[in-house]
Order: C-alpha cells, then sequence, then structure tokens
C-alpha cells in the first residue's frame, strides 16, 4: 500500500488523529486551508488506502504518525512534517530552541502560554517504551487537532514565504521531511544482525564473564595489570579518572586528564594496559551483551533515528549507539543469506560542498575534476602531498590557527580566495552574533537562545565554549566564529545528504532493496544481490541530484566511493 502521485496542491492532504482514535482528513488549497469537506477515517492507513492519488501527506509528526502505517505495510511517497518544520523556521527566525510541538506553534499564533516539549528519553536503559512515558504534547480542552494542524500549516507557509531565501528554504522543509520517512523506514528495516557473530567476538577479545556481574575475564586481567604497574598493595579501578589520577600523582606524574592522547606522552608501566582495558571497557559498556541483548531482535538492530538532532543538522540517535559502531563489531553487521550490504561514503564531502556554496572557480574546477580532492589540491599547491592538502583544507573549514595553520590558510587564501572568504565572513557573522545560515537556510543558533546555551549537546564546538549565553567574552565571541565557520559547511553539507536521502529513497522504491544506515556521509543499503548494480547507480544519481538540487548547476561532482560486501567490516 504506497500513497501515489498526484500533481500540483490536488495531491496535498492533511491528516490528524483525534481524541477518539479516529482519523480527521481533508485536501488542502495552495495556501494550506481546507479545500473540502473534512472525512473521518477509522485509522491512517484506511485513509491511505482510500486515496492512493495523494501526493503529500501534511501531518503533526512523522515520528508519531508513520511508524503504525509502517506496522501495517502502508508506505507514503512525500509528507510535510509540522513539527519539524516549526523548528527549522524557528531557528531561520532567530528563535532557535523554543518548543517545536504542534501544540506550541499553536499557542504562539493564539498568544497563549506555550508549552514545553517533553524531555527526551534515551532508550539505551530499555529500549521498549514505558507506561510512563511522556507522551506527544496534548492541545488545550476543545481544541481540535485538525483545525490547530491547518492553522499552524498555513502560517508555516506564510513565514516560509517571508524567508530570505523561499525557494531554498521551501526544499530545506521538503527535504527535512523527507528525512524523518527515511528515519522510520530505517528503524522498521533494521540492520542485519548476526547476534551469533557478536557473542563469539565478544568472547575472543573480553573472555568469559563471571557470575555476580563482575567484569569479564580480560577486563579483570588488565585492571589487576594496572593495579601492579602502581605498586604492591595497590588497588586502582582503571574505570574511575579520579582512581587514576590519584595513583599517577603519587608517583609523581601530573595529568589533567586519562584521554587517550595524554596517556601516550606518559613514561609509566600502567599506561599500556591502561590504555587497552580503555579501549575494551568501551566496548564492553557500549556495545557489550547488554546493548546485544536490549538491542538485537528477530536477526535486526533497529535504532530510533532522529533527523535534524544537532545545530548543523546532522542525524543522532535516540540510544543505541546505531551512529558509532567500532570497527571490530561490524563483523557482526552480516547480509541475508542472497543479499549483499551496499556500503557507499560520500568522497571528501565537506570540501565539495565548500566548493559549490562558495562558488570558488578554482575549487570548483577541482570538485569536478573526477580526480581525489585531496590529491588534486596536492599537485597544484602542497608539492603532491595528499596529507598535507587535506589537513590544509580541513583547516580552512574548521579554523586551525596551530602549528602549520596559518601557512595553510595563506596558500588557500591565494588560490581558493572566494572559498576562503566564504567561511572567513561566517566565522565574523558568528563572532558578532549575527544569524548564520546554511545555504538552504538552516540556522545557527544566536548567541542568547536557549539552543546556544544548552541544546546542542551534540555538537562539540558548543561544549567548548561555542555556545556560552552571555557572548560578551572576547574568548566566548571567537569559540562561535570557529563553530560557525564551520557550520555553513557542515550544515550545508547536512542539507545535501537529507536531499540526497530522499532522492536515493525515491530511485529504490520498486526495488526489493533497502535503506538500512545512514550518517552524515555513508549510507548502507540490504538489497538482493541482483540488485547491487541498480543500487550502486541510485546512489550515484541520487548524490548528483541532490548537488544540483541543494546549490544549483555548478561543476562540483559528489561521488561515493562504494563496496558490496557480505559483511560491513570488509568494506573499504
Amino acid at each position: 500500500m504506497t500513497a501515489g502521485r498526484g500533481t500540483g496542491t490536488a495531491g496535498r492532504w492533511a491528516l490528524a488523529e483525534s481524541a477518539g482514535g479516529r482519523v480527521l482528513v481533508c485536501p488542502l488549497d495552495a495556501r494550506g486551508r481546507a479545500a473540502g469537506p473534512v472525512s473521518t477515517e477509522e485509522s491512517a492507513a484506511a485513509a491511505l488506502r482510500s486515496r492512493p492519488e495523494v501526493s503529500r501527506w501534511v501531518w503533526r509528526s512523522t515520528a508519531a504518525c508513520y511508524p503504525r502505517l509502517l506496522e501495517g505495510g502502508g508506505r507514503v511517497e512525500r509528507c510535510y512534517d509540522v513539527e519539524a518544520a516549526e523548528a527549522l523556521l524557528l531557528g531561520h527566525e532567530g528563535r532557535s530552541g523554543q518548543p517545536r510541538s504542534l501544540p506550541a506553534a499553536w499557542a504562539r499564533l493564539r498568544g497563549l502560554p506555550v508549552p514545553p516539549d517533553p524531555p527526551a528519553v534515551s532508550r539505551d536503559a530499555d529500549p521498549e517504551p514505558s507506561l510512563f512515558e511522556a507522551g506527544p504534547v496534548p492541545l488545550p480542552d476543545g481544541v481540535e487537532p485538525l483545525t490547530a494542524l491547518l492553522e499552524v500549516y498555513a502560517a508555516q507557509l506564510e513565514r516560509t514565504a517571508a524567508a530570505e531565501h523561499q525557494e531554498r528554504m521551501r526544499l530545506l522543509l521538503a527535504g527535512e521531511s523527507a528525512g524523518t520517512l527515511v528515519a522510520a523506514e530505517m528503524g522498521r528495516a533494521g540492520v542485519p544482525w548476526r547476534a551469533d557473530v557478536h557473542r563469539a567476538l565478544l568472547a575472543e577479545l573480553l573472555g568469559e564473564r563471571y557470575g555476580g556481574g563482575g567484569l569479564p575475564r580480560r577486563l579483570a586481567e588488565l585492571e589487576e595489570e594496572v593495579s601492579q604497574a602502581f605498586g604492591a598493595g595497590v588497588r586502582v579501578r582503571p574505570d574511575l579518572p579520579s582512581d587514576v589520577l590519584r595513583a599517577f600523582a603519587r608517583d609523581g606524574v601530573k595529568l589533567s586528564s586519562t584521554r587517550a592522547w595524554e596517556l601516550r606522552g606518559v613514561d609509566h608501566p600502567a599506561v599500556d594496559p591502561l590504555l587497552r582495558y580503555k579501549k575494551l571497557y568501551r566496548l564492553y559498556t557500549a556495545h557489550g551483551w547488554s546493548w546485544l541483548r536490549s538491542w538485537v531482535r528477530d536477526g535486526r538492530f533497529r535504532a530510533e533515528y532522529v533527523p535534524g538532532g544537532t545545530v548543523s543538522g546532522r542525524w543522532t540517535t535516540n540510544g543505541g549507539g546505531a551512529l558509532q559502531i567500532p570497527k571490530v563489531v561490524r563483523r557482526a553487521v552480516v547480509a541475508d543469506p542472497g543479499w549483499r550490504l551496499v556500503v557507499a561514503d560520500a568522497e571528501q564531502m565537506e570540501p565539495r560542498v565548500l566548493a559549490a556554496v562558495s562558488r570558488d572557480p578554482g575549487l570548483m574546477a577541482l570538485a569536478g575534476s573526477g580526480q581525489d580532492l585531496y590529491t588534486a589540491l596536492s599537485e597544484r599547491a602542497f608539492s603532491g602531498d595528499r596529507a598535507q592538502a587535506k589537513l590544509a583544507l580541513l583547516g580552512a573549514v574548521y579554523g586551525q590557527t596551530s602549528g602549520d595553520g596559518l601557512r595553510n590558510l595563506a596558500a588557500l587564501r591565494r588560490r581558493f580566495p572566494h572559498a576562503v572568504a566564504y567561511v572567513d565572513d561566517a566565522a565574523r557573522a558568528g563572532e558578532q552574533g549575527r544569524l548564520v545560515r546554511t545555504h538552504l537556510g538552516r540556522t545557527c543558533p544566536p548567541v542568547d537562545s536557549d539552543t546556544a546555551a544548552g541544546g546542542a549537546e551534540a555538537d562539540p564546538a558548543w561544549e567548548d565554549g561555542a555556545g556560552a549565553g552571555s557572548g560578551t567574552s572576547t574568548s566566548a565571541a571567537r569559540a562561535r566564529g570557529r563553530f560557525t565557520r564551520n557550520f555553513v559547511v557542515q550544515g550545508s553539507a547536512a542539507d545535501w545528504a537529507v536531499l540526497m536521502l530522499a532522492a536515493l529513497r525515491g530511485r529504490l522504491a520498486g526495488m526489493m532493496a533497502e535503506l538500512v544506515f545512514f550518517q552524515h556521509d555513508e549510507v548502507i543499503v540490504h538489497c538482493p544481490a541482483e540488485e547491487t548494480e541498480r543500487v550502486r547507480e541510485a546512489i550515484r544519481a541520487a548524490g548528483d541530484r541532490a548537488g544540483r538540487a541543494a546549490f544549483g548547476e555548478t561543476p562540483v561532482r559528489f561521488p561515493f566511493s562504494t563496496s558490496v560486501v557480505e559483511c560491513y567490516a570488509d568494506a573499504k
């Protein structure tokens, strides 16, 4: 059951669930208002079945509406997620961090007290929904969900028309909504996962488990090695940084942290077993037996993806660590018999995005040359040293000024003045506390917004001070400038990625292939062996289409390195 194609606004309908569990639907006109009578259906699935001509469904939230449709075998071609759109529009208007729910948006329209969004609940402790978990924010008594939906949607169309670049903003909203469909479908499909392989590698690396909840054998042995390295009779808990720091201090070694890079600079017999312990302990806690028991069901790891979960638009997950699968654990990601994993990485994505958004002629020429971008750059500016060329270009994006950073930046500024000026301008605007946007209109929060003060925990630059609420100190201003310098590139890359996903989803329609995994520059498609070449071509075409849609006609190309494997660990 798939909602079919329609043309123009005649194919756009609103869908809202009433308090009694019934579903209300109506057609919409170009202004987002009801264009016909309201109909009542027993379920969203029934609404879809009886209206195959609808090309786009407008609803409160894909995360709230779509999973039940997928459970019943339904599939929506396009949607408009009002709550995802509200978050983007609020950001564009300089109001990042304000509540994004439908009731909140409706209350703002009416000048009423705005209800807060429910707190995010991590699924790490228990992936199954709790009876006491907070549900969606309710509307006030007497307010019909469809009425509120139509009012908010019509107002959003007006706000979009008032955006700085309204066509780009419309594209961003459409892409973000398409991303919510992809996220729900990937959560439904799941990554193919061999629990037996996972258990075997845990036994191989961690050793057998002891009763009573103690550490597995290998960790217990390493804990003993660490303790012995500090002297007879000394007991050190390697998993407690305070314990480790005190132990080193007693031996005359002063450390500010137990980070691996700092430990490697210390000459002490405890360092080697401690580093090995830290690596295995991370595996044990993040992807050990408890994780396997909680997250893998019926041969699938089903994560809950959060599109646009960070300020820059990159996705996150609600527990499960899907975006941080260690290489060793990838051995458990195995295609079904007769199927394959098509693993595709976007090559040098962010530098290519910089070329496209800055319209720098020289950098666009390199990004469209068909060569590896860093190799092409090294041959023209860095005496063939690819590593130095990569460091220089990424340093320009991230604002590196230490070491050779300034010298490399000067070399890039001579050859690619428009590209360097683009990120320089973004950094300057950030330092001054101004709104900074991606090419399509995703907006970095102002320094005094709720998001800047604490809602961007997944973006490390904010944690380093870029999100300081006052914005008055020189160090805070510079930190925000470094963040916005990166934001215009990383955020535009996230915009490109969500358009790529939308295009790829469309091209996979009609195949048995399933999109099962995505992180910012990588996708995995699980498909029958005979479909692998079609999937390869679909990925290539989706990248090209997204580049044209996001940035217009430019010489820049967005190639993928693609591997067809049975096991994820074998992908290059």
